[in-house]
């Protein structure tokens, strides 16, 4: 199967638990925790950004684990990088290629880590919230 027809038939089987009542409603603007998380939560720290940025701590999620660097500058997040990225297979690469950039737009829209979910990439985007909120914690930001 194409993994466009994965995406189709996950984002399927996901809406299906979703009528059923079997999902876990995240709390309103913030991503509620995966069961599936593989380890701890977080781990060593990546090597720091140029000044201005803060990097989070990786964060291991179902697939694979993940970084993120943010930049801010002038009290505003005004860019998101991910220094670290570690999937267990290509389909998970394609995946979080897809859903990074749609998660980076959304931490600067809302000038926060308190961001929606990308439909069938639900790990991915827990994990990247994380680090994002701990590399803001870090920086003292709002």
């Amino acid at each position: 199967m194409k993994p466009g027809a994965w995406l189709v038939v996950g984002g399927a089987v996901a809406g299906f638990l979703g009528v059923l009542g079997l999902h876990r409603p995240a709390a309103p603007g913030v991503l509620a925790a995966g069961p599936a998380r593989a380890g701890p939560a977080s781990r060593a720290t990546p090597a720091a950004g140029p000044p201005g940025t803060v990097t989070g701590p990786t964060v291991q999620y179902g697939y694979g684990e993940l970084a993120t660097r943010v930049a801010i500058s002038g009290g505003r997040i005004t860019g998101v990088s991910v220094p670290v990225l570690r999937v267990a297979e290509q389909f998970s690469q394609e995946l979080a290629d897809r859903a990074i950039p749609v998660l980076r737009h959304e931490v600067l829209a809302a000038q926060s880590a308190r961001i929606q979910a990308v439909s069938g990439a639900t790990y991915t985007s827990e994990a990247y919230a994380e680090s994002v909120q701990a590399a803001l914690d870090k920086a003292h930001f709002k």
